[in-house]
C-alpha cells in the first residue's frame, strides 16, 4: 500500500530537491526511496522507473525555467529583456544545480506537458528576438545562439571552469552585451 500522502507529484518534487542537494547524477530510486522513508518497490506505485523519474523531473524543471524566463521578460524589451532573461536563467541554474541539468533534455514528443513547457521557455526568448526583428529561421538560429552561450557560461561556472582572476559577473555582462550587439547587427552580414 502506498504511503499516505505520497503521490507521483510529491515523488517528483522530492526528487527535484534531492537532485539539488546531492546532484543530478546521484538521483537514483534507492536514494529517493530512502529520502521518502519508503521501501524501493513502493516507489514503483508512483513512478515507472528511473528513466520515467528523470523524464518527469525534466518536465518540472523545464516548466520552472519557462515560468522564470517569462516573468523576467514581462514588461521589458530589447537589451533590457535580453539581460533580464539571461540573468534569470543563470540564477535558476545556480539555485537549482541538480534539476537544471534535467531541463537540458529535449522535450519528449510523446509528452504533451514537456512539449508545452519547452514551448513556453523558448517562447520567452523568441518574444525578445522579435524585438530585434528576428523571426523564422533567423529566430531559431538566434535562440540556439542564446541557449548555447548562456548554458555554456552557467555550465562552466558550475564546474569551476573559470579560473582567471576576473569577476565572473563582469564576464557574464560582457557575454550578454555581445549577444545584444550580434542580434542588433544580424542583418548586416
Amino acid at each position: 500500500m502506498p504511503r499516505a500522502g505520497l503521490t507521483p507529484a510529491t515523488v517528483v518534487r522530492e526528487a527535484a530537491v534531492l537532485a539539488d542537494e546531492a546532484g543530478y547524477e546521484k538521483l537514483t530510486l534507492a536514494a529517493l526511496a530512502a529520502r521518502l522513508g519508503v521501501a524501493l518497490p513502493s516507489l514503483y506505485k508512483h513512478v515507472r522507473g528511473v528513466d520515467a523519474l528523470h523524464q518527469q523531473l525534466a518536465v518540472l524543471a523545464t516548466a520552472e525555467i519557462a515560468e522564470v524566463l517569462t516573468a523576467a521578460a514581462a514588461g521589458r524589451a530589447g537589451s533590457d529583456a535580453l539581460r533580464a532573461v539571461a540573468t534569470a536563467y543563470r540564477a535558476y541554474a545556480r539555485q537549482h544545480p541538480g534539476r537544471y541539468p534535467a531541463a537540458q533534455r529535449a522535450p519528449d514528443p510523446a509528452d504533451a506537458d514537456h512539449l508545452a513547457a519547452g514551448e513556453r521557455a523558448v517562447g520567452a526568448v523568441r518574444a525578445i528576438l522579435l524585438g530585434y526583428g528576428l523571426d523564422g529561421d533567423d529566430a531559431i538560429d538566434a535562440i540556439r545562439m542564446f541557449r548555447a552561450a548562456v548554458h555554456g557560461f552557467v555550465a562552466l561556472e558550475a564546474a569551476g571552469g573559470f579560473g582567471l582572476p576576473r569577476d565572473t559577473d563582469r564576464s557574464f555582462d560582457q557575454l550578454i552585451a555581445g549577444l545584444d550587439r550580434a542580434y542588433r547587427s544580424w542583418g548586416d552580414r
